[in-house]
């Protein structure tokens, strides 16, 4: 499953230009080997289904996690992506309209961010 900065930049999200192919995988799987460069996080529980959409690239079928997913877990992966990249998705997905507060504040609940989004979506939005 496409993930964070890659997902970023599939929805046009942002400024980020990942380096790296963010993946996400069970949490107890193997990591792929391969040649290219990729990123590889864990998720588990709920985080492998909440907010994940079936798309395809160039004809080959992949899952990616939605906007609204993939801004919450810029905050969850914050030491990985860091807080800077979060702040500008949430922002940046909010003016764009790619996803709404409320679907935004789904995702966290789903995934047990709230703690860290709602004080960010509550600024931004008074």
């Amino acid at each position: 499953m496409l993930c964070l900065l890659t997902a970023l930049r599939v929805h046009d999200i942002g400024t980020q230009a990942p380096a790296e192919v963010w993946i996400a995988i069970p949490h107890r799987s193997r990591a792929p080997v391969t040649i290219l460069p990729v990123r590889v996080v864990r998720f588990s529980g709920a985080s492998q289904r909440y907010g994940v959409e079936d798309t395809q690239f160039e004809g080959v079928p992949a899952r990616i996690t939605s906007p609204a997913r993939t801004v919450v877990d810029c905050f969850r992966f914050r030491r990985l992506v860091g807080m800077d990249v979060a702040l500008e998705a949430i922002r940046d997905t909010l003016a764009r309209r790619k996803a709404t507060p409320d679907q935004i504040q789904r995702a966290a609940e789903a995934c047990r961010a709230e703690s860290l989004v709602r004080p960010v979506l509550q600024t931004l939005l008074a």
